[in-house]
Formats: structure tokens, sequence, C-alpha cells
């Protein structure tokens, strides 16, 4: 399988474009008879629940990540209709494609807790006291004027 024919997502996952299913509808909006007669609109539909070139672990994620995207079979519907060539939405559908993906495949890093200083601390404590004064001393000049 030559490059053109795989899709690269991360460092560790490509994706055959065989894998892609392809289809193509006329696009609402503004173009004339052009946009009424072209099937510009391009909608990608790509299978996550049962693509073999995704790893159990890959997968796994992909569908926790991009539940509220995928139907009840598992699959992942994209739909462009940005341009009025459908070259340029396919490529677009593809682009998209790869983002999605490769933002649900990247593991969160792990938080490492930190402790505040002591210095720290005492300064947002001295902070915490000035405010309060502030705050005490506008009431105090309140009751002495009325």
């Amino acid at each position: 399988m030559t490059d053109d024919n795989l899709i690269q997502i991360d460092d560790r996952t490509t994706i055959p474009v065989s894998e892609l299913k392809f289809l193509f509808s006329t696009s609402s909006g503004p173009g004339g008879q052009h946009a009424n007669r072209s099937a510009t609109r391009v909608t990608l539909l790509f299978d996550v629940s049962t693509s073999p070139s995704l790893g159990e672990r890959a997968r796994q994620r992909l569908l926790e990540n991009l539940a509220h995207r995928l139907d009840k079979q598992g699959v992942l519907r994209i739909q462009v209709q940005d341009s009025r060539s459908q070259v340029q939405n396919r490529q677009i559908a593809i682009s998209r494609l790869v983002a999605l993906l490769s933002e649900a495949l990247t593991e969160p890093k792990k938080r490492i807790k930190t402790e505040i200083s002591q210095i720290a601390r005492e300064k947002r404590l001295a902070e915490k006291k000035k405010q309060s004064r502030r705050k005490q001393e506008r009431g105090a000049n309140w009751s002495q004027e009325s």
C-alpha cells in the first residue's frame, strides 16, 4: 500500500483510505444552479467499532471520547459543505477526521500534586486580612456619615 492510501493520525496510528466511506449530496446555501446540480457536500463515515487498523486500546479510547459523535453502530459521521468543490470538501473532511481522532487518542497528562509553600500560604492569608480590613473600614465610614 502506498503512502497516498494511508492517513496518518498520530505516530502509532494510520488508517487506510479504503476504510473510509464517502457520500456525496447537493449542498445548501448560495451558489445558484451550480449548488442545485452538483453534489459537493461530503459526508465521511468511519466505523470506529469495527476498524481493523485500530488496536483494542485505541478503539476503546475513541469509543469513550467520541461517544457523543458516534451513532449506535459506532460510526463516526463528518459532514462538510464549506467549499463549492467536492475535492476540497473531501480534503477538509479528512483533515477534520485526523484532528478529531488525534485529539481523542492523546492521553491526558497525569497531574502531579504539589504542595503550597509556607511563604505563599502566608502571603495569601495576609492579602485576605488586608481585604477584610478594607471592607470593615468601608462599613465604618458609612455608619458615621448617617
